[in-house]
């Protein structure tokens, strides 16, 4: 119970941040979506920064650890320190010149722009909301299955066994949290929101990773009881072939096709803005997802968990070894960045749903209509993943890698959009077509696969796959299709 109150005072002192936000709202769809381009550097790194960190990296990647072994931090966590800062540089500070010079708001408005293609924009529509769809039940569920392990004994269930606080309340509050912040602020209710969250994970990580090594006697004393317990965790050699961790670092791509990422690149007040972000954001990688990968070895000396359940270690450690008002902090931290990606990708998803659809077959809606569209959807994106979140899922870190997989597929179009000027809109369309075809393939085929084990294809992740087949049906179907026109060529590229 005191954990409880502790989680549950850090939700209404972040309510309070994301309404006092809403002081500086201006009424105009310009300010509600994009913050009307005044995020300054650090605001930027730690909304991008506490965007990118989800249940993905926190519940995941201890779960993953305590499946696999410390391999865990090298499959995902170097290459985020690596992949992400390229993504920021190369796709983030140009489509933040072409979304200044042409008004954007949307990656669908630029493609559709950039190709002169209706087509290609419903296409991509439902595909990115499709796929930013898991990304959000990993964050919920994620929040349920953490918060049920940390507060076991609030209640019993209806054999009389001691229970936590079921994860459907956890979602419930922690989507009425968040949609109530940006629902009043925007997306600068969620960028002053993600400073304070990213802010509070970044310390509780480290905090964290303190506290239970002292309560096992030292990190040192706690590997030993792991290696005994079971050995192959601390094993390198013969547990992943190089072209499998290779294949890993495809998945950090799927940052630059992230639509809520291309959102808070968009509010940032110049191009220079980005640079704190390339620069910072490989050291806070690694102040939170060591932490995690770590504590998911230890737990395998410390629980006999069935690796199915692997999703619980965090929450289970947590609880087991602090005490009741530490428990409560360092809940309010996994919570705090889970949230911090909630609120940016339900507002990306509203914009979608805004400028895409709406705004697309009526341009000359007024800007208060603008606001409350993107409110209404915003509503209903939330409805909808809070009903979703009430099914059981797989593994929380699949379920994550299969959603960046699909949003790597997407990057071959994006890269060609900037840089590449015989690209087409057939060219586009195919490679659109090819990552669907290719990701549903094999997504099927995974279904049957072992929870806990990577699905392999020839050796490789599936993202290998997915990528190939994208940059060839770009790269082919462009060459033997008509060039774009000049004039269309000169809005996006100079010189």
């Amino acid at each position: 119970m005191t954990a409880l109150v502790v989680i549950c005072a850090y939700l209404v002192v972040l309510l309070g941040i994301g309404l006092v936000a809403n002081r500086l709202f201006r009424g105009t769809g310009d300010d509600y979506f994009l913050a009307s381009h005044s995020i300054g550097p650090v605001l930027l790194l730690m909304s991008l920064f506490g965007t990118t960190m989800t249940a993905f990296a926190l519940v995941g990647s201890t779960a993953k650890a305590y499946q696999v072994g410390i391999g865990t931090y090298g499959l995902m966590a170097s290459w985020a320190a690596v992949v992400h800062p390229l993504m920021f540089a190369f796709i983030g500070v140009p489509v933040w010149h072409l979304g200044k010079r042409h008004g954007y708001a949307t990656q669908v408005q630029l493609l559709r722009d950039r190709f002169r293609s209706d087509l290609l924009g419903w296409l991509l529509v439902p595909i990115l909301v499709v796929l930013v769809m898991p990304y959000l039940l990993v964050g919920i569920q994620g929040a349920g299955i953490t918060v049920a392990a940390v507060t076991k004994g609030v209640t019993t269930t209806a054999a009389g066994d001691p229970a936590g606080v079921p994860a459907w309340l956890t979602g419930l509050v922690i989507c009425a949290v968040v949609l109530t912040y940006v629902f009043f602020g925007g997306i600068r209710a969620a960028a002053w929101a993600n400073t304070f969250q990213t802010s509070v994970f970044l310390v509780v990580a480290v905090l964290t990773f303190v506290t239970i090594a002292s309560a096992l006697g030292g990190p040192a004393a706690a590997i030993d009881k792991a290696a005994a317990a079971r050995p192959e965790l601390l094993v390198r050699e013969g547990t992943m072939t190089q072209a499998h961790f290779l294949s890993y670092g495809l998945v950090g791509l799927s940052v630059g096709t992230f639509p809520h990422i291309f959102q808070h690149w968009l509010t940032a007040r110049s191009s220079n803005t980005l640079k704190l972000s390339v620069v910072a954001h490989p050291v806070l990688v690694m102040l939170v997802w060591l932490p995690c990968v770590l504590i998911g070895v230890w737990a395998a000396g410390q629980l006999t968990l069935p690796l199915d359940q692997a999703n619980k270690v965090l929450g289970i450690m947590v609880a087991k070894f602090t005490s009741p008002i530490m428990s409560g902090v360092l809940t309010a931290g996994v919570l705090a960045a889970i949230m911090s990606s909630l609120d940016s990708q339900f507002l990306a998803l509203g914009s979608i749903f805004t400028h895409d659809v709406v705004l697309h077959a009526r341009p000359q809606t007024d800007e208060r209509a603008k606001v409350w569209l993107g409110r209404a959807f915003t509503v209903g994106v939330v409805a909808v993943t809070y009903g979703l979140s009430l099914f059981e899922s797989r593994s929380v870190f699949d379920l994550g890698v299969w959603c960046f997989s699909g949003f790597t597929g997407l990057v071959p179009l994006m890269l060609a959009t900037l840089y590449w000027r015989r690209a087409t809109a057939a060219g586009a369309i195919a490679s659109v077509l090819a990552t669907i075809v290719t990701w549903v393939v094999l997504f099927v085929q995974y279904l049957d696969h072992p929870v806990g084990e990577d699905f392999l294809v020839a050796g490789v992740m599936p993202v290998t796959w997915i990528v190939l087949a994208s940059a060839v049906a770009m790269v082919g179907v462009s060459l033997v299709t008509r060039p774009p026109e000049q004039a269309v060529l000169a809005r996006f590229f100079r010189g």
